[in-house]
């Protein structure tokens, strides 16, 4: 069985996240180069081809000559792909890599969280997003940093320092921002306030996995799987679940990875080589890109 050289470009609501990988059908994968480019203001599709070519330096490689280029997320920016992958699927096959012992993983985006529950082969067994106006997303997080001076980097090691967490009860993230505005008048410390988000984040998180009845290694993924705070939040509230409430029968083990926030371009890769192969057992050819 050959190897094979694909790429995996995730552009999601706030960042476009590529990896280079290296594969045998998708399994037995390594990652060459990688690259995270932060969108704000600028054109999408530029952000695009700026990341793509930052991974092909990173990997050593030039940016042609590709069994398979597959897209994932927002996957019509990437005009130059060889076909596209939904999210879901390739957020657990990331994972899967990342963590082999993972039966679930959890995707904290910009706009919105999901959960996902998976076999020890990487197929999805169930899955859920939470709404897009919940206040648990980066942006709701960002919004809130920005409102309080705290750089965004610094709000993780901020919050592990609180010691009277604040919770934030509004689900709606408009009405969350209200509340975090009334609580600042109120003279709670910074890190309080932090902490307490980060707790009620942390808890509408683990109901959404609840509702999966996943169990086991969860690996985090996704910008905000780098908030220390946050992560540190999660395993705090599950620490505090009880066996057998609701649809979760067993306890959690949740786990990151300093490539966590790449898993949905690290999926669509391997299954890029996957497919790659799938299609020449067809005898159909592949244009090299």
């Amino acid at each position: 069985m050959s190897e094979h050289l694909t790429v995996g470009i995730d552009p999601g609501a706030s960042m476009v996240k590529v990896v280079v990988a290296r594969s045998r059908a998708g399994r037995d994968g390594q990652i060459l180069g990688r690259a995270v480019q932060r969108i704000r203001r600028r054109n999408l599709f530029e952000v695009v081809q700026l990341a793509f070519e930052e991974a092909c330096a990173d990997a050593q490689v030039p940016p042609r000559g590709f069994d398979y280029i597959a897209s994932t997320g927002d996957g019509d920016s990437v005009t130059f792909r060889t076909g596209h992958f939904y999210s879901i699927t390739t957020h657990g096959r990331g994972a899967l890599h990342l963590c082999p012992r993972a039966r679930g993983a959890l995707d904290i985006g910009a706009l919105h969280a999901r959960g996902l529950k998976m076999n020890q082969d990487g197929r999805v067994l169930a899955h859920r997003m939470t709404s897009q106006c919940a206040s648990g997303s980066g942006q709701f997080l960002e919004n809130i940093a920005r409102y309080l001076g705290v750089p965004l980097s610094d709000v993780g090691e901020l919050s592990m320092t609180a010691t009277r967490p604040e919770k934030v009860s509004s689900i709606c993230a408009v009405l969350a921002e209200t509340d975090v505005i009334n609580i600042v008048a109120r003279g709670v410390a910074t890190a309080d306030i932090l902490k307490g988000i980060h707790l009620s984040i942390a808890g509408r998180l683990l109901q959404l996995l609840r509702s999966l009845g996943a169990e086991g290694t969860i690996l985090l993924t996704g910008g905000l799987s780098r908030d220390a705070g946050l992560v540190a939040a999660i395993a705090e509230c599950a620490a505090e679940e009880r066996p057998g409430r609701g649809k979760l029968q067993g306890a959690l083990t949740l786990e990151t990875h300093p490539d966590g926030i790449v898993a949905g371009a690290l999926g669509a890769a391997l299954l890029g080589a996957w497919r790659f192969e799938q299609l020449q057992q067809r005898g159909q050819r592949i244009a090299a890109q």
